[in-house]
């Protein structure tokens, strides 16, 4: 990811390398880079101020439902993943294994291992088993349900193709996990969740989502069944951005998260568990970003708006950033965002492209004509327009800009995605539009039959990405047999 200064300011475009392209806008916008351990990334305070608020945001919506935060331990004892036989064999080839303890020098002055863990431990993939251990031992009455906790967290899952944001050995998230005295309350949260990441996903980021069931072959290692939401990237393929899961009893009978009943029964809890990670940005990027760099939503910015004072004689840059200072203070007091003067002494040209390749969405512009008649010029990130605007409505127009940027990003993305969708009955049909340059969903009616499935990725590559929550109850003929189908389901390549 790292660039010369030679080319320091290239971003190869979408259509020439999407994948290089990826890779250039993070660089460009300092929002990461690799670091020396294969498949870790360090998050710059570019990428980590956008991670910031999400966490903010969504930490808020999940807290206004009742979630409340905790911290588990990051090394869990091997045996706790081996008390749940699918949850084990999903994180198998995932998981970091700690073997030994304590670290000695030998002769040649290198660092060996000393001791031999008496048990090893899991390097934390996800964290159900070391957490309802715990939900055993605080759970004992239906009074102490619901419990409904949250962390945020780091995990590791050894990843063979690391890719930053998307894939990577190491990443933060947050993850849910709740215990119910029934299969209805779990079930109701398990959906109550998918819809806030819904509403967060498509209210903050722009980003418009399918809400679905995976398969049965798709789903969480352990769960009952799982939700999820699904978005198209520019180059037509999905990403998951967030999941939840219904694990019903799978987790509390080998753990023993039991609790006694209002008639004295002891019962066995319904559990949940759910997610969203820094995967979210990757998708940030690529739905939203164009080849001259990234494009942040208003409303998750970091910095929404940065004002560039311009100026050409020595003279003039006293008062450009008297007035630069006093318009920053007037927005920052009235509409409660940050705002940045980029006081550089260089020429407006460099600091444009700088803040355009940052992604912020609204560029202020001033100079000394701009003073003499009381106006700015306020510049979109998304669409490049230029709009002169009177002082004496500065909050509101700003207010109103900030206002379309955000639903217009929605907007844009949402077009390209219905464009990327096709429904057919013919399987030659799909197999041609997931094999495509251009990609896209494929919705067709599936039997149900996991042959049916593997034949579709064998063929194409292509996974069900979901089985769409919102469908009509019709009958008709799977695309790839031809026997009797009562559900529609979304195909797609996926990241």
């Amino acid at each position: 990811m790292n660039k010369t200064k030679e080319n320091i300011n290239s971003i190869t475009p979408r259509s020439k390398d999407y994948s290089k392209w990826y890779l250039d806008v993070i660089d460009a916008a300092g929002l990461a880079e690799n670091s020396p351990v294969r498949g870790c990334m360090v998050i710059k305070p570019n990428g980590y101020a956008i991670w910031e608020n999400i966490q903010k945001v969504l930490d808020n919506m999940l807290k206004l439902r009742g979630v409340k935060n905790a911290y588990f331990p990051l090394f869990i004892p091997k045996s706790f993943f081996e008390k749940e036989a699918k949850h084990v064999e999903g994180f198998a080839k995932e998981c970091a294994i700690v073997t030994h303890h304590r670290l000695n020098l030998n002769k040649e002055g290198k660092l060996v291992p000393a001791g031999l863990m008496e048990e090893p431990l899991v390097v934390r993939p996800t964290s159900e088993t070391i957490i309802y251990s715990m939900y055993a031992k605080w759970i004992h009455s239906f009074r102490d349900l619901p419990m409904i906790i949250n962390q945020w967290a780091n995990v590791v899952r050894w990843e063979l193709r690391p890719r930053p944001f998307l894939r990577t050995t190491e990443f933060l998230w947050q993850e849910g996990h709740t215990a119910h005295s029934t299969k209805e309350e779990a079930d109701e949260m398990t959906l109550q969740i998918l819809e806030v990441y819904r509403d967060f996903v498509e209210d903050y980021l722009a980003i418009p989502v399918i809400k679905g069931i995976k398969s049965e072959s798709e789903k969480f290692a352990g769960a009952t069944y799982t939700t999820c939401i699904e978005a198209m990237m520019q180059d037509g393929k999905a990403l998951q951005v967030a999941t939840s899961h219904m694990l019903g009893q799978n987790f509390a009978k080998p753990f023993k998260v039991k609790f006694t009943d209002k008639n004295g029964n002891e019962q066995y809890v319904w559990q949940t568990s759910w997610g969203m990670s820094t995967r979210i940005i990757g998708a940030l990027i690529m739905v939203h970003s164009d080849d001259k760099g990234l494009i942040i939503p208003p409303k998750i910015a970091p910095t929404p708006i940065v004002i560039i004072p311009i100026w050409g004689k020595d003279r003039e840059k006293n008062d450009v950033l008297s007035r630069a200072k006093k318009i920053a203070t007037e927005i920052i007091s009235e509409m409660n965002c940050v705002v940045h003067i980029d006081e550089r002494d260089e020429r407006p040209g460099p600091k444009f492209y700088d803040w355009e390749k940052r992604g912020v969405p609204l560029r202020i512009e001033i100079g000394p004509r701009d003073i003499a008649n009381n106006t700015i010029v306020a510049v979109r990130r998304d669409t490049g327009d230029k709009i002169e605007v009177p002082l004496a409505n500065l909050i509101p127009k700003i207010k109103e800009l900030l206002s379309n940027i955000q639903s217009d990003l929605y907007k844009r993305a949402l077009r390209y995605s219905e464009k990327l969708t096709q429904r057919t009955n013919s399987y030659n049909a799909m197999r041609n539009i997931l094999t495509s340059k251009e990609g896209g969903f494929a919705i067709a009616y599936w039997c149900g039959d996991q042959k049916c499935e593997v034949k579709v990725k064998n063929d194409t590559m292509a996974t069900i990405r979901c089985i769409p929550l919102e469908q009509k109850q019709e009958k008709g003929q799977c695309i790839i047999c031809g026997k009797e189908a009562l559900k529609k389901v979304i195909f797609a390549k996926a990241y």
